[in-house]
């Protein structure tokens, strides 16, 4: 059967759901015409659906294809003008070839009687010439080293040839090859760079460049038959006399320079032909034709063997009027691919522009659409990054921090007017706001009455603890029995740690210590004092305590710091190990170092206790988990005090550095010599024997048998009943002056006098002993007291006769005193409350409007 749901929770659901749901409704009705009234989705719509639509039409369609014409028209003008280059290499080349070819037929018809150096020197020269124009070839082929595949391929393939050219030089002086072999690598060079430069191609759409590259390529390979019959015809004229198949080579080669020829005409263009037929009737061309006909064959007749010399300078005259004729085809070449991609780049141009225009056309209005929705989305970012940033988190540090009234917290209004979705954010951003401040108002109110309990409850703990040490003082003072006297000290010692508590308390709460001083004291008796508000008092030993001295406004604070620091050593440590202070003067400060031997932490928990003591958290259920971490922090803080912990050798290092604000100058008058009346300081064995008193440091003093100590009730001959262990003490001990009780510190206890008679003052107070009765002095030259020695002698009574005049107040007095002070304090600070508007229980929209 199911539960019936509970009335209060249902009625505390109702309430939270009529605070925080809130409707926005427009003030004024929405119109179409209006832009910043226009849906998001509508303006979303608009801005990215013009220019997209703009791009996809005109764009999409045309860019591309033009973009890719472009460069491809570009790349085939750029390959076409470098064929400057490879004609000029391949000019040279024939050169160097028909002069290599008669040196060749030279050196073998003179056989080893040759003149070698002779070749060398003439062909050198023309091989430099070669060279210089390949060097010239690869700088004008550098911009083209991202062209297509296949004329790289074709560029590569040309340069290894030349390099075979460049390799089979040495071998021609000495004639130790063939001249096939030889002239084979020329003809191969030869034709890869033909190869090459006919290796531009501007696309099948484009058939008039296609024809311009077949024309001069054309007349390129004319030319090169040309230069090869030049070369059988000088070669045999260097030899005196044809070989056996120079004959049938020349036929062959004539035969091709005729189809060469040819093909070169159906090509060119009719100027070109009335360019190529001008130069064929030139005279010097005309010479080098004529002593061309006289080598060939005429009938039976063995043809004529042609004067080398006349024969070299006649046909270098027509290779030259041939050069004339090739490289006017290729400038026509040149200038009509030039100009075909001078005008596909003027076409695209032109589109991209259009398209631009459209795309800015288009831009114009998304922005005039988007302007409204960058606008809005401005102002909005900057309000809530504003909030989230400035705004809220000073907001929740001023009601976390506060102490008396909760201050009233104004909530700026949305900066967006206007009533599309980013307007409504707008509005229910303000609304978040002002619920979290509402929040946080609540928390703030909630936050200061948990203080204020918690302050109410530790002031009653520490006037009933102050209470109860004066019981126990008065107890201590009246009891001559060792074994009991050690349980009231060690009731004495529980006490001032359950002080300690209540005032671990007042740091949750917030709330300054009660403990007071008005003059500096040394550090060595801050020290002793914090180690006399810890458990296992008995295992700290102080080392190297400079001569220091402490603010007396902070003492308080600075043993309370330093117990809590020196509670975690002992507790996580073993029994068996001691927990060492030392403290050391460093430029204008004073470092502070407590190392134990003990468990340790992991690097994780020392970087998240390190960040707790860097920067203090607030109170809650982790910081009352943690409660010493968690005061040590604020105090630190409070104090100016730099508190580090670091892993140790075996255990923990907890270091603190004392600013310069904290230390008292190096003259200052300190308060009286401490004299406590329960001292860190080990009592006498049952059995008799001799034992050493540990002093401030640890190191044990001198040694004093039983009988040698004077204690109350017993003459300095008598036996002494020893204590099992040292005695407690109390840290306003450590720090009073001689003869006082609290020394400056707020205490509800005047001084107090030892009981028993003796000698009294004027008022009746007991004279104190002329000389104080010690145990003799540790190393560093403090007294220690013998327990119970300032008790009256055995022949008196252990109480006192009569009881000595006493000025405290009356206790209940007191205690009216103080509620009636607290009960104004909590009615001035209920007055001081700055009451937080809520939202009414109507509907109202996100702004705050009705």
């Amino acid at each position: 059967m199911a539960a019936e749901p509970d009335p209060a929770k249902a009625a505390v659901s109702n309430h939270r759901r009529r605070r925080f749901d809130v409707r926005v409704v427009p003030h004024r009705r929405r119109s179409p015409f209006r832009l910043r009234d226009w849906r998001m989705s509508t303006k979303l719509a608009t801005v990215l659906v013009v220019p997209s639509v703009a791009f996809l039409v005109l764009a999409g369609v045309q860019t591309s294809a033009l973009v890719g014409r472009t460069t491809t028209l570009n790349d085939f003008a750029r390959q076409v003008g470098i064929g400057r280059q490879i004609t000029a290499v391949v000019h040279q080349l024939q050169q160097e070839r028909d002069r290599s070819a008669g040196e060749l037929g030279e050196l073998r018809r003179g056989g080893a009687g040759g003149d070698r150096d002779a070749a060398g020197t003439a062909l050198k020269p023309l091989q430099s010439a070669t060279d210089r124009a390949v060097e010239d070839l690869r700088r004008a082929a550098e911009p083209l080293a991202d062209a297509d595949a296949s004329w790289r391929v074709a560029f590569s393939e040309a340069l290894e040839a030349y390099d075979q050219v460049v390799d089979i030089r040495p071998a021609i002086p000495p004639a130790v090859l063939s001249n096939d072999t030889i002239l084979s690598n020329y003809h191969r060079a030869v034709d890869t760079m033909l190869d090459l430069l006919a290796e531009p191609t501007p696309g099948q759409d484009r058939p008039a460049l296609s024809d311009a590259v077949l024309r001069y390529v054309q007349l390129a390979r004319v030319k090169e038959l040309s230069s090869r019959v030049r070369a059988q015809l000088y070669a045999a004229a260097r030899a005196g006399r044809y070989g056996t198949e120079d004959r049938v080579l020349l036929a062959d080669l004539r035969t091709q320079q005729l189809t060469a020829l040819g093909a070169f005409r159906v090509a060119a263009t009719p100027e070109q032909i009335r360019r190529y037929d001008e130069t064929s009737v030139d005279p010097m061309f005309l010479v080098a034709t004529q002593l061309e006909e006289r080598s060939l064959p005429a009938g039976d007749a063995t043809p004529e063997v042609l004067p080398s010399e006349q024969w070299w300078a006649a046909s270098q005259q027509r290779q030259e009027l041939l050069r004339q004729v090739e490289a006017g085809v290729l400038d026509d070449a040149v200038r009509q691919a030039d100009e075909v991609s001078a005008g596909q780049l003027r076409t695209t141009l032109l589109v991209a522009g259009g398209i631009v225009a459209v795309l800015l056309v288009a831009l114009l209005i998304s922005l005039l659409v988007g302007r409204s929705v960058a606008r809005s989305m401005r102002l909005l970012r900057s309000q809530a990054l504003r909030i989230a940033q400035v705004e809220l988190p000073d907001a929740l540090a001023r009601l976390r921090t506060v102490t008396g009234g909760v201050p009233g917290i104004e909530v700026a209004p949305a900066v967006v007017r206007s009533l599309d979705e980013i307007g409504e954010l707008a509005e229910a951003f303000v609304a978040v706001h002002r619920s979290a401040v509402t929040v946080a108002v609540e928390q703030a109110l909630m936050r200061r009455n948990v203080n204020a309990m918690f302050v109410n409850l530790a002031r009653r703990s520490q006037v009933l603890v102050e209470r109860q040490l004066e019981l126990l003082d008065d107890l201590e003072r009246e009891e001559s029995d060792p074994d009991q006297l050690e349980n009231l000290f060690k009731l004495d010692h529980l006490a001032a740690r359950m002080r300690r508590n209540d005032e671990s308390l007042l740091v949750l709460a917030g709330t300054d210590s009660t403990r007071r001083w008005n003059r500096p004291v040394g550090l060595g008796a801050v020290l002793l004092a914090a180690a006399a508000e810890i458990e296992q008092y008995r295992r700290v030993r102080h080392e190297s305590v400079g001569e220091v001295y402490v603010v007396g406004h902070a003492v308080g604070e600075l043993v309370h710091l330093l117990a809590e620091l020196l509670e975690n050593a002992t507790s996580f440590s073993r029994p068996d190990t001691v927990v060492v202070v030392t403290a050391r003067v460093e430029a204008a400060s004073t470092l502070v170092e407590i190392t134990d031997r003990g468990l340790g932490m992991s690097p994780a928990a020392l970087a998240e206790a390190n960040a707790v003591l860097a920067s203090p958290p607030a109170a809650d259920v982790a910081a009352v988990e943690r409660m010493g971490l968690f005061v040590v922090s604020h105090l630190a803080a409070r104090l100016g005090v730099q508190v580090r912990l670091d892993g140790g050798k075996d255990g923990l290092v907890a270091r603190l550095v004392l600013p310069a604000a904290l230390l008292a100058p190096a003259g200052a008058a300190e308060l009286d010599q401490p004299a406590p009346a329960r001292m860190l300081a080990a009592s006498v064995n049952r059995g008799g024997g001799a034992q050493r008193m540990p002093g401030s440091n640890g190191v044990p003093g001198p040694a004093l048998a039983p009988m040698d100590l004077p204690v109350a009730g017993r003459p300095p001959g008598a036996a002494v009943p020893r204590q099992s262990r040292p005695a407690p003490v109390r840290a306003e001990d450590v720090l009073a002056p001689a003869g006082s009780r609290g020394g400056g510190w707020w205490s509800r206890q005047g001084s107090t006098a030892p009981a028993g008679p003796g000698p009294t003052t004027p008022t009746g107070s007991p004279v104190p002993p002329a000389v104080p009765v010690t145990a003799g002095t540790n190393e560093r030259g403090l007294p220690m007291r013998v327990p119970m020695a300032q008790l009256s002698s055995v022949t008196r009574p252990a109480r006192p006769e009569s009881t000595p005049t006493r000025n405290d107040p009356d206790p209940e007095a007191v205690g009216g005193m103080l509620s009636r002070l607290y009960s104004g304090v909590r009615r001035a600070e209920a007055e001081d409350t700055t009451e937080i508007p809520v939202p009414p229980h109507g509907g109202h929209d996100e702004g705050g409007r009705r």
